[in-house]
């Protein structure tokens, strides 16, 4: 029996668009044509535009509690300004990681890569929060405990003169605790998925890196780690190996098809090829590498070379928000100055194709989602074409990329569960509790107005930075 049936929907082709009716059935795409029988549930889609889900290929959920309130300041120091910030209570971690995934949902996005960050002490009820409220959305979660066994302070180049002693769980500790997560909380057939995640090779040793490696292969896991977001980075990594950070993690074997790399803002033009050859994705974050001041991640080269390339948000505290159409937009016009020749310039289609299929390519779920196709599973957003802001009408996706779409997404289906209908949360059985209302309301409950001055540890740790980057006293 046919759960769904989409009508004349304007689905993208070669070509440009064709008007077909698609049918839903088990939470797969199970036919795509013309005046298809009129199945389950009808839905009519005349003058709107239907496209595989989007991935948000990295962010951070706690992190929504400081969305808006640090001030612009480089990765090193707004670090500094958050450790420590993550919000008390387990309840709080829920609601956060619900909100995340509804603003994905609303912004087209069907899944999300959650590189959660952790309070020592609190890693397993945290984990088990973000899950919890992941399962009672219904999005499609990869969640990448971010873990690593080196001090914060350790991510600062000193010229390899100063030690730190770790603030963090010991190595063996930390695989412990990834042996256990994945033990109570993988379960792909639910949509729950988890991965790991060394936070990079700046705060991270060698043996945590290869426990996690032997923890994937085990396990079929992704892989996921921030790499050279920040110049910083990149001083620090020739310090601590006599190479790039990315060569050093190709040398460990770190890269693989499972493996999606955030920011890579500051690779040399010798480590690029390194990627291509190992079928790594980089995660482009625009969003976040300019609030920070991190530098343009150099895509259209990642491109040129055959490197997979998806697109995330980041985290709500450095990109004050979780709407991956703002993140497709920018991630594709900002690199038109980045190169004078324009027929290397990301197209809207492109950058479609990025969001959704390079998403799921990075994830290893490429033969399961990312494009729209018999077969595959009904991860779909349907977007309004009649709304003010895709009017008047010219190119859909000229559209919906280039502009500034406002409350365009209709529909979204995950696993072929409608959780956005009418450009309404739909909860899912068995989440009744769990409304776009209820979550609002959380949310204002929950957080406080407030500004947030430079904490007496970040001025300590800015003339360290400042003398470390070469910038004046």
């Amino acid at each position: 029996m046919v759960d769904f049936t989409l009508q004349q929907a304007w689905i993208p082709s070669a070509d440009g668009y064709e008007i077909c009716d698609l049918h839903i059935t088990g939470g797969c795409i199970s036919a795509i044509g013309s005046n298809l029988p009129a199945e389950g549930i009808l839905v009519e889609a005349h003058h709107k535009l239907l496209l595989p889900g989007f991935v948000n290929g990295h962010t951070h959920s706690p992190q929504i509690w400081l969305r808006g309130l640090v001030s612009p300041l480089p990765l090193e120091l707004w670090l500094s300004e958050t450790y420590g910030e993550l919000p008390a209570g387990m309840e709080a971690i829920y609601w956060s990681a619900a909100a995340t995934a509804l603003e994905t949902l609303l912004s087209g996005g069907t899944t999300v890569m959650d590189h959660i960050s952790l309070i020592p002490g609190q890693e397993l009820p945290m984990i088990e929060a973000a899950v919890r409220a992941y399962r009672d959305m219904g999005i499609r979660a990869f969640v990448a405990p971010l873990i690593r066994d080196e001090s914060m302070q350790a991510g600062i180049p000193s010229g390899g003169k100063l030690k730190f002693p770790s603030d963090t769980r010991p190595t063996d500790g930390l695989l412990e605790l990834m042996q256990e997560v994945i033990d109570r909380f993988h379960r792909p057939e639910d949509g729950i998925h988890i991965a790991v995640g060394p936070s990079g090779p700046q705060l991270c040793s060698d043996a945590l890196f290869l426990g996690c490696m032997e923890l994937s292969d085990r396990y079929g896991l992704a892989r996921h780690s921030h790499l050279l977001e920040a110049k910083a980075q990149q001083v620090l990594c020739q310090e601590k190996y006599g190479c790039g950070g990315a060569e050093h993690l190709y040398r460990l074997g770190y890269f693989n098809e499972r493996t999606s790399l955030a920011h890579c803002v500051w690779l040399s033009d010798a480590e690029i090829p390194l990627l291509a050859e190992t079928g790594a994705t980089v995660v482009h974050n625009p969003l976040s590498n300019l609030r920070l001041g991190s530098g343009i991640a150099p895509i259209l080269k990642y491109r040129q070379a055959g490197v997979n390339v998806a697109l995330g948000c980041d985290g709500a505290a450095s990109s004050d928000g979780q709407d991956l159409l703002e993140a497709i937009k920018l991630g594709s016009i900002l690199h038109c100055v980045t190169d004078p020749d324009y027929r290397h310039w990301i197209t809207p289609r492109q950058s479609l194709e990025m969001a959704a299929l390079g998403g799921a390519r990075g994830l290893g779920l490429e033969a399961e989602t990312g494009s729209i196709a018999v077969g595959k599973s009904a991860d779909l957003a349907l977007y309004d074409l009649t709304q003010l802001s895709l009017l008047p009408r010219t190119d859909p996706i000229g559209l919906l990329v280039l502009g500034r779409p406002v409350q365009v997404v209709e529909s979204v289906w995950v696993r072929g569960k409608r959780l956005i209908q009418a450009g309404q949360f739909c909860p899912p059985r068995g989440s009744p509790h769990l409304t776009s209302e209820t979550l609002r309301q959380q949310l204002l409950r929950r957080g406080t107005w407030r500004k947030k001055s430079l904490s007496a540890a970040t001025q300590a740790l800015e003339t360290r930075y400042r003398a470390a980057m070469g910038l004046s006293p």
